[in-house]
């Protein structure tokens, strides 16, 4: 009888996790909409539809998404990564120094990714092997590597200059579509098949939901969290090449609040701050949002601090409104 509970448990999870988004469908729409018929009604104050801004919006989306998508997966396991924003840092500036140093992007980059992937799973190593918040651990780590960052390098600025085929690859163009967006889609729907169509997927939705249950029906909780950290890992150390890649240099301050802000695109993508929910449209939705708030607030030119005020009551509106859907729900 336990077991058969335990199994419907499972079972809501699976349901859940395949929910469609589509209040956050409908927001981006009406966002989507609002900003067209701006820049129709007002092409010379709100440039919106310039082929500069539209330019600038698909290089420098990537950057938030890629990283918004790994946050996203492990909250939806019930885990946290405040060391994104300086895993983000300390990979691109191993790259660019090898690179400095004589060595091929083409090797420095795999290099940087797997050093991503070690600081995730060291993330989920302290978390789980002494049972800490990963809140916790991760904060302490974000201050480490941030630490490590200044130590390794300095405080000044680092140039990076590829060859040409990899600038292509990470930087380039397919005809009107930047290379930094096709890659961002292209994981998308990697992890959108892995999520929503693969039993890890499924096991990531279950260990966010319900630890124990997951763990009765024969589901590895910390196997499965180790693997969302280090997707976490893997994806900040990404956005960082693609960063470093499209603007040449990589400051060390330079992933500063990056982790807080994928918090939020995750948060106004429909993810639960608890774990258990979620889509990856809905991440890709929130990530691509946070993006035209800010866009539209630099081409209103609004000081840049109501950025921060915007996001901080959305977030707040959006976790209040994910718990009412969640509630009704039961």
């Amino acid at each position: 009888m336990k077991v058969g509970m335990t199994t419907r448990k499972i079972s809501g999870f699976m349901n859940r996790s395949q929910d469609v988004p589509y209040d956050i469908l409908v927001v981006f729409i009406v966002v989507q909409l609002a900003c067209i018929a701006g820049g129709l009604l007002f092409p010379d104050s709100f440039r919106y539809l310039s082929p500069a801004n539209i330019s600038v919006q698909l290089k420098a989306i990537p950057v938030l998404g890629v990283i918004a998508l790994g946050v996203g997966i492990l909250m939806i396991s019930g885990e946290f990564d405040l060391s994104v924003g300086a895993n983000y840092t300390f990979t691109a500036i191993v790259m660019a120094t090898m690179v400095q140093d004589g060595k091929s992007a083409f090797i420095a980059a795999p290099v940087a990714l797997l050093i991503g992937i070690f600081i995730g799973l060291l993330n989920s190593f302290v978390t789980l092997r002494f049972n800490i918040p990963s809140f916790i651990a991760t904060l302490g780590a974000m201050l480490f590597w941030r630490g490590m960052t200044l130590f390794y390098h300095g405080a000044t600025s680092l140039r990076f200059r590829p060859e040409q085929a990899f600038s292509d690859l990470m930087a380039g163009a397919v005809g009107p579509f930047e290379a930094a967006f096709l890659w961002f889609l292209a994981l998308t729907v990697l992890f959108w098949a892995i999520l929503h169509h693969h039993k890890l997927g499924n096991h990531f939705f279950a260990v966010g939901g319900n630890k124990q249950a997951a763990n009765a029906i024969g589901i590895n909780p910390d196997r499965t969290k180790a693997i969302a950290f280090g997707i976490a890992g893997f994806c900040a150390a990404l956005s960082g090449i693609l960063s470093t890649a499209r603007v040449g240099s990589i400051l060390p301050g330079s992933g500063l609040g990056l982790e807080l802000t994928a918090i939020a695109a995750c948060v106004i993508g429909g993810l639960s701050l608890t774990g258990g929910r979620g889509t990856i449209i809905g991440i890709f939705l929130g990530a691509v949002l946070m993006y035209t708030i800010q866009d539209v607030l630099l081409l209103a030119r609004a000081p840049g601090f109501y950025l921060d005020i915007f996001v901080g009551v959305l977030i707040v509106v959006a976790a209040i409104f994910n718990e009412q859907v969640r509630q009704r729900r039961k």
